[in-house]
């Protein structure tokens, strides 16, 4: 491996992994490399740019922390997050569209009754959601797991948020389980537009791009079953502005429904609200898990 020029250095890289015994990181890493380098070669990559990308990778790292995953916003803001669950996810039309996870999950969500207000204090509008779990088959799915949250009415996610005993307190975060007819229902609040964190590294691409940080307003959904295959999704609002801008390009229009404003009054719990409240109503379809086995 002497005197490597830019003309031998791809072919002497792929080379050193000759002894490599996983076929998988084999393959990943010899196109991952030929692609850096042919990146490389094709905009006559400067030692300064480089380095400032050096420099970059290094802030998404910094920032990085157990509240904050910058890696995953560069993920979703260069539509790499959408390309992999895209290709991992092709299902059949009757099914409920797969869309990003985003950086907002976290795991041991409280596990709430069907009819709860999984809100917790997250400040918004009242709003009910409702809606069925079914399969392929038209079938309901009884005792699917459902992990849903949402942003509050400032844009904030709960582990976003301060805590005065420094403890994560899950606001706008629950998970469910359908009833017999695979049914569910809650209360949240009214979903709202927001942006992605964008006071780190990913933020100042953003601007540099000349691109807004701004997602359209969503709640996000994971759906569990044992027989079907695991849906990640998000429903969105329809008649949101950034729903054609969405920044993690997120957006499929069979996720997009009405959220419906209702004057004060009898609310769907059988309460009365004393405000004006919300409702949505949606069904998810979910693919057998034998798609996936086939697939693989």
């Amino acid at each position: 491996m002497r005197n490597i020029n830019e003309d031998t250095i791809t072919q002497a890289v792929i080379a050193a992994m000759v002894d490599c015994n996983n076929p998988r990181l084999l393959t990943i890493m010899t196109s991952l490399v030929q692609h850096l380098h042919s990146f490389a070669r094709e905009v006559a990559l400067t030692e300064a740019e480089w380095e400032q990308a050096i420099g970059f990778l290094t802030a998404v790292g910094h920032i990085t922390d157990d509240k904050r995953q910058e890696f995953i916003l560069l993920s979703d803001t260069l539509g790499l997050s959408t390309l992999v669950t895209a290709q991992n996810n092709a299902k059949p039309p009757a099914c409920t569209e797969s869309t990003v996870f985003g950086p907002f999950f976290v795991e041991g969500a409280p596990e709430l009754s069907l009819g709860a207000d999984i809100a917790n204090g997250a400040c918004g509008e009242p709003c009910y959601v409702s809606g069925q779990v079914r399969g392929l088959d038209g079938q309901p799915v009884a005792g699917a797991l459902i992990d849903v949250w949402q942003s509050d009415e400032d844009g904030h996610y709960d582990v976003q948020l301060p805590t005065a005993c420094g403890e994560h307190e899950h606001r706008a975060r629950a998970r469910l389980c359908t009833d017999g007819e695979g049914r569910f229902h809650f209360r949240s609040i009214l979903a709202v537009p927001y942006p992605i964190p964008h006071d780190g590294p990913v933020g100042r691409m953003l601007e540099a791009l000349g691109r807004h940080p701004w997602r359209p307003a969503h709640l996000h959904f994971m759906i569990v079953a044992p027989g079907y295959e695991r849906l990640i999704t998000h429903v969105f609002r329809d008649g949101c502005t950034y729903l054609d801008s969405d920044a993690v390009f997120g957006v499929r229009s069979t996720l997009v429904a009405d959220w419906v404003r209702h004057e004060a009054g009898p609310a769907p719990d059988g309460k009365r609200s004393p405000v004006p409240f919300y409702t949505l109503q949606y069904d998810f379809v979910l693919n057998t898990a034998a798609a996936q086995e086939d697939r693989a």
